[in-house]
């Protein structure tokens, strides 16, 4: 079984974030980078479905040349080949078209992504592949099972989850449960500076969208204490104005 793991390079949750240029571009400066933890659960459960020679896992990533740290990360955990689109991911649409162009000369049976990436949270390549490659798609996993060529996935949803049976080559976006983050070993970090890492040129991709600019949250104000329940109804209802 051939497995693709789509992962972000995103910023680390402890990091400063800001903005420069009137808040039109995001600060890089002194900002800490890390596999997306969503696509970090992907990449493990994609191990595990490939561990004694069931399968390959290649991860692929778009991104410019200082992404490469954390694909070596990846390849550290067990990915087994990687593969970077050399251009700056402006959206989910070009992610999804550059993704879609490598995995179509491929053939893979199986491609994983995380549900969202913790930067954007915009929740959309796993569906945008599925279109592309014209393939069924299946995101908010929280868990899967392969048997032979058929995956069976639990989803989450409103309320509750549904289970689905789907047969190979399919499109899954991870969530928690689906598998634990592994952490790379010594022997994994000394072999992943020799695994294959292929550079590809991006393809022109039309851009249907543009941020025009980003907002920090607004400072959290002062916390009362109350200690009686009336005193805490009166507060929401003349105070805060909620009930």
């Amino acid at each position: 079984m051939r497995i693709l793991v789509c992962i972000s390079n995103v910023p680390d949750t402890t990091s400063k974030i800001t903005f420069t240029n009137d808040n039109t571009v995001f600060n890089t400066n002194g900002v800490q980078y890390i596999i997306n933890p969503y696509d970090e659960i992907a990449l493990s459960k994609a191990v595990e479905l490939a561990e004694g020679g069931k399968g390959t896992v290649t991860v692929i990533n778009v991104g410019d040349a200082s992404t490469e740290p954390t694909i070596r990360k990846a390849l550290a955990i067990g990915a087994d080949d990687a593969v970077r689109i050399n251009a700056q991911p402006r959206d989910a649409w070009f992610v999804a078209n550059q993704i879609a162009k490598y995995a179509k000369e491929q053939g893979f049976d199986l491609i994983l992504t995380g549900r969202e990436s913790i930067d954007f949270n915009g929740a959309q390549v796993a569906a945008l592949l599925g279109e592309l490659l014209n393939l069924p798609s299946v995101s908010i996993a929280k868990k899967l099972d392969i048997q032979g060529t058929e995956a069976t996935i639990d989803r989450e949803i409103e309320g509750g989850k549904e289970v689905l049976t789907v047969s190979l080559p399919v499109v899954v976006g991870t969530a928690e449960g689906v598998a634990e983050p592994k952490i790379p070993n010594m022997r994994g970090i000394m072999g992943a500076r020799s695994k294959p890492l292929q550079v590809v040129e991006p393809i022109e991709v039309a851009e249907l969208s543009s941020i025009s600019k980003f907002e920090s949250p607004a400072p959290r104000g002062a916390v009362k204490l109350v200690d009686e329940v009336d005193q805490l109804v009166q507060l929401l209802h003349n105070e805060a104005k909620v009930i």
